[in-house]
């Protein structure tokens, strides 16, 4: 996809506040001197059984990247590819439900969609937001100090692989509800520090299909500064180090470390590396924060009913992520 973009002219247009060009979660156009768009789009295949869950799960984790902007959701847009041969309208409906469910629970409204017909399944949501032309989050704005905090427990795709595997015996319903949470409740707690204190918030990246590794490295390329996270800080799923030491893994693990260019310190759990680079559905918020204000901001995250764990911080140094113990 990088060497696709590539081929692509740079915008001159100067409404594009931020495009592709560090791998931001979202793009921000300026409407006006107070007002810019967030635009994002996200679709992918079943994680889950369940139809309404997974309608859920996928629209929680398209509307997952105006938050991590620092955007307020206004409106989305269906996205379906359905086998409507081999699924019944019913199947379609209860998605639906669910990720129009998930939409009014962020405080925007359902504007429509578009479907095809497909062999596979896939279901996701183009959305909409705004946010102040100079008042957004984005990835190139990490500052050396900073400490990274994270409002998601890790290893949703440890799990889920297990879960489709038939072999996931426990935890199955706290996985689900976390994928379909938002993250609505930990940007707000986060932007609420930051109207307080304005230097206090520096990068943010939610944590997707590269990974908290691969997420992290994408902040440090994009800031030119380097990144350690620690392992043994990691906020764990129930079931997660249970499933990586029976091979429940995904296949984005070490693709993922090769996307990041990732360097493990010695004694490393290998464990804990699986889940360090996990693929993630609908994961949380990735927060730099300075080190005086971290505690407020912990405190304001566990009101919001988010994790509040410190998993690293970022240094001077050559871009990269290094993962210690």
């Amino acid at each position: 996809m990088e060497e696709a973009l590539r081929q692509l002219p740079r915008t001159a247009d100067p409404r594009l506040l931020l495009g592709h060009l560090h791998a931001d979660d979202a793009g921000i156009v300026a409407l006006t001197d107070d007002i810019a768009l967030v635009q994002t789009v996200d679709f992918f295949t079943p994680v889950v059984d369940e139809p309404r869950d997974f309608g859920r799960i996928a629209a929680a984790n398209a509307m997952s990247d105006v938050f991590a902007m620092g955007g307020k959701a206004v409106s989305a847009l269906n996205i379906v590819c359905f086998p409507d041969d081999v699924l019944s309208p019913g199947v379609l409906g209860e998605i639906l439900a669910g990720g129009q469910d998930v939409i009014h629970e962020a405080g925007a409204v359902l504007a429509g969609g578009h479907s095809v017909s497909d062999k596979e399944l896939k279901y996701g949501l183009a959305v909409t937001g705004t946010v102040h032309p100079k008042r957004f989050w984005h990835n190139a704005a990490a500052r050396a100090g900073d400490v990274l905090v994270l409002t998601k427990p890790l290893g949703t795709g440890l799990l889920s692989t297990a879960l489709k595997k038939g072999k996931l015996t426990e935890h199955g319903d706290l996985l689900i509800r976390t994928m379909g949470t938002l993250n609505a409740a930990a940007a707000q707690a986060a932007r609420s520090l930051q109207d307080e204190r304005p230097d206090s918030i520096g990068a943010v990246t939610d944590v997707t299909g590269y990974g908290l590794v691969g997420h992290a490295s994408e902040i440090a390329r994009a800031s030119a500064l380097g990144i350690v996270l620690h392992a043994g800080a990691l906020p764990l799923l129930p079931g997660a180090l249970v499933a990586s030491r029976k091979g429940h893994h995904t296949r984005g693990e070490e693709p993922n470390a090769t996307y990041a260019g990732l360097v493990t310190a010695p004694g490393v759990d290998k464990h804990l590396r699986s889940v360090a680079l996990d693929p993630q559905t609908s994961g949380g918020l990735l927060i730099g924060v300075r080190p005086e204000d971290v505690p407020a901001l912990q405190q304001r995250l566990l009101d919001a009913g988010a994790t509040a764990a410190v998993v690293g911080g970022v240094h001077q140094g050559a871009p990269g992520v290094r993962l210690e113990p």
